[in-house]
């Protein structure tokens, strides 16, 4: 399975590619939404672990342009966020978000997350 990480911490980035990598995903990272969308054209992901408080483009609107954009439009996208109020879980979903993950990270969590879509 290919994951891209979109995340603008680089110790954020660099912690998720080893454990993701460790479990055997292809793992490839963005460190804004603009070049999340980018990425998401070249690298085909299965997955996109989204952000949403990053520079240059939001998780949000970068999440907004990749469901309007063909041959990436199904691709699905878990938000990443330290907000966790059911109003940012809301406003993620309406952008277009799959599902909803807060940080800090529950790596166990994560994973069973990644792998419902993997199936």
């Amino acid at each position: 399975m290919r994951i891209l990480i979109a995340e603008d911490h680089p110790d954020n980035r660099e912690m998720l590619t080893r454990r993701l990598e460790r479990r055997g995903y292809e793992v490839h990272c963005a460190e804004n939404g603009a070049i999340a969308v980018e990425m998401a054209k070249s690298c085909a992901p299965d997955l996109i672990l989204m952000d949403i408080s990053m520079p240059v483009m939001s998780g949000i609107e970068a999440t907004r342009v990749i469901r309007q954009t063909p041959d990436v439009n199904s691709v699905k996208i878990v938000a990443l966020t330290a907000h966790a109020m059911e109003s940012a879980r809301r406003e993620c979903m309406e952008a277009g978000c799959d599902d909803f993950a807060t940080k800090p990270v529950d790596f166990a969590g994560l994973v069973a997350l990644i792998e419902k879509y993997a199936a």
